[in-house]
């Protein structure tokens, strides 16, 4: 067993009620990870809020709703203390999520910061986006489809922008006398970078990023889960808010797993438009479409998801709203799953798990 799964395992076999807990310490983390029941660790979840608000002074508190499964459990454990939910619809990703906050967020009654980007992922790309600031004023900021080494610079550009954008817009030039607090759903448990890298709170100028689920083991979210979704064997309401207080389900997350807000492909794996595309052509469609206009342009990276020639492959950071965008495991095994429930056929699979290599051969 790695020390990366086990980190990651339960401390035991996990029944409703009994505790659980990281193995190791996370770097960023104030003290030894504690065995903490479900309800130990919701308690945890709001003194941790609870803590900044009596800290600073906040204006507002947002929620982030990417629409992945971790979002969608901060937004409902934290419904009833924010003043509104943002989602960042990047304009690369699958309408069927953002739809899916719309829905959640309206049953919820809350209102919605849905966010784009200035520019367009199409013009980054093709190069048609250009420097207004410092020494590289007039140069573009990117050309091609990006490889992990132009993750930052998709992450900032269609993420990190608009959200600081919102900031601006609540805060005014008030600065530090008023911050905004955003919640987001990041976890030590996630993966090896979240593990390294998040933290409770990380306060950035006026804007105070805040984790408060991020003790939370898999075992949690589970239990979570479980507690607060429609198992009920019936024909559910959309997005399985069978009730009002009910844990919604984004449809794109049981066929992916993954939330699919956001396309940019810079860790994208083998096949992975080829999957999406089995499940939601219409999103991509204006991808097939970007990678023969990149061709005819003569852009050297002119392929989706396709590292740049002789880009090296390095560990980038991921951005805070990026947790799946590195280190994804199991994809083989996610589409064998597909396979043996009839999801797919063994020609799809064999087409799906191909390596690049084996496609041009």
């Amino acid at each position: 067993m790695t020390s990366r799964n086990k980190r990651r395992r339960p401390v035991g076999d996990m029944f409703p009620g009994m505790a659980d807990r990281i193995e190791k310490r996370p770097p960023k983390a104030d003290a030894e990870p504690e065995a903490l029941t479900l309800d130990e660790a919701i308690a945890r979840s709001y003194a941790i809020l609870d803590r900044v608000l009596a800290a600073f002074p906040v204006v507002a508190t947002i929620g982030l709703f990417s629409g992945g499964n971790d979002s969608v459990v901060v937004n409902h454990l934290f419904r009833s203390r924010v003043d509104a939910i943002a989602h960042v619809n990047t304009g690369t990703g699958i309408p069927e999520t953002t739809q899916h906050v719309r829905d959640v967020v309206a049953a919820w009654g809350l209102p919605l910061h849905e966010l784009r980007p200035r520019h367009s992922y199409a013009d980054l790309v093709m190069g048609r986006v250009l420097s207004t600031r410092g020494k590289n004023i007039g140069r573009q900021v990117w050309k091609g489809f990006p490889g992990p080494a132009g993750h930052s610079v998709m992450y900032r550009r269609l993420k990190d922008e608009p959200l600081q954008r919102l900031r601006g817009q609540i805060i005014g030039r008030h600065g530090r006398t008023r911050n905004v607090v955003y919640l987001g759903g990041m976890r030590w448990a996630e993966t090896d970078r979240r593990f390294r890298n998040a933290e409770e709170v990380d306060r950035e100028g006026a804007l105070i990023w805040v984790s408060p689920i991020v003790h939370w083991t898999d075992a949690h979210m589970r239990e979570y889960r479980t507690r607060h979704r429609c198992n009920l064997p019936h024909e559910h309401a959309e997005h399985q808010l069978c009730w009002p207080d009910a844990l919604p389900l984004n449809e794109v997350t049981v066929h992916l797993h993954m939330s699919g807000e956001c396309l940019c492909g810079a860790f994208a794996k083998p096949g992975e438009l080829d999957e999406i595309e089995f499940f939601y052509p219409h999103a991509t469609k204006p991808l097939r479409e970007l990678q023969q206009e990149a061709q005819d342009a003569g852009l050297t990276a002119c392929k989706w998801g396709q590292r740049p020639p002789g880009q090296r492959k390095g560990r980038r950071p991921a951005g805070r709203l990026c947790a799946k965008c590195d280190g994804i495991e199991g994809q083989n095994d996610l589409l064998a799953e597909w396979r043996e429930s009839g999801l797919i056929t063994s020609g799809q699979y064999d087409t799906f798990t191909r390596t690049d290599e084996q496609r041009a051969a």
